[in-house]
């Protein structure tokens, strides 16, 4: 993967222009489906609509269990590698655990790192969905980057994702957004780290940089801390390349 020079962050209070400058490529987004589960696109068109937009990062992280874990992370590995040879904005080959036992987190985490996966993300106990009990305990007991829309999770278990640090999302999806405000709070008072994602499944759901800072706004985050969750994902993304070279 061929990763840019560190993105630059500028406070409000700058020349607007700087600031306008400055987001343009700004925008991570560690958590997207393409057609290998039930997004709408091939990986290399979600990409490139992506980078339309301004995204500098994209990760792809389709649902998966024990079915399709297998299928899913190597093809998505081969394509990634082949779009980041060609294009500026940089994809990240990842999976995301879906609505599987939460006994089976740990193990099929440690699978798709070994299948190729650079994220690990687990499907959270988000209220409008039916996610088993616990499923959050075991992701964040798991080898995984991001807890993603963790619903009303607990106190001890925003603990423990700053204790391990494992990213928690702050999604841009509908219902899936509707418990930011609890995520914000607990994770403030813990000390854990924010991560802003689309959780897009088409082409209408990518957010943009001011789409997603409003998001966070909504959500009780000031502009230095909806600064701070792109720096989390960048630090991810490079972290983990490091750690794949």
């Amino acid at each position: 993967m061929v990763l840019h020079t560190p993105l630059a962050f500028c406070p409000r209070g700058e020349s607007a222009g700087d600031l306008q400058d400055e987001r343009r490529d700004a925008l991570i987004d560690l958590h997207t489906h393409s057609l290998f589960s039930d997004g709408v696109l091939v990986v290399s068109e979600l990409v490139r609509r992506a980078e339309e937009i301004g995204y500098r990062y994209i990760g792809i992280t389709d649902h998966a269990d024990r079915g399709n874990l297998d299928f899913i992370v190597p093809r998505v590995a081969r394509v990634v590698a082949e779009i980041n040879r060609h294009n500026r904005i940089q994809a990240v080959a990842g999976i995301e655990l879906t609505h599987v036992p939460p006994a089976t987190i740990g193990p099929l985490a440690t699978e798709a790192r070994q299948l190729g996966a650079s994220l690990v993300v687990v499907h959270g106990e988000t209220i409008v969905e039916p996610v088993l009990p616990g499923t959050n305990r075991a992701g964040l007991e798991a080898d995984i980057d991001i807890l993603a829309h963790p619903g009303l999770i607990t106190r001890e278990e925003v603990a423990l994702a700053a204790e391990r640090s494992i990213l928690l999302e702050i999604s841009g999806r509908k219902g899936h957004s509707f418990t930011n405000g609890h995520v914000v709070r607990m994770a403030q008072e813990e000390g854990a780290s924010l991560v802003i994602n689309s959780d897009a499944h088409a082409p209408g759901d990518l957010i943009t940089t001011e789409s997603a800072e409003r998001i966070a706004l909504g959500a009780g985050i000031n502009i230095r801390g909806f600064q701070q969750m792109i720096k989390n994902a960048e630090a991810l993304v490079r972290r983990r390349h490091a750690e794949n070279r």
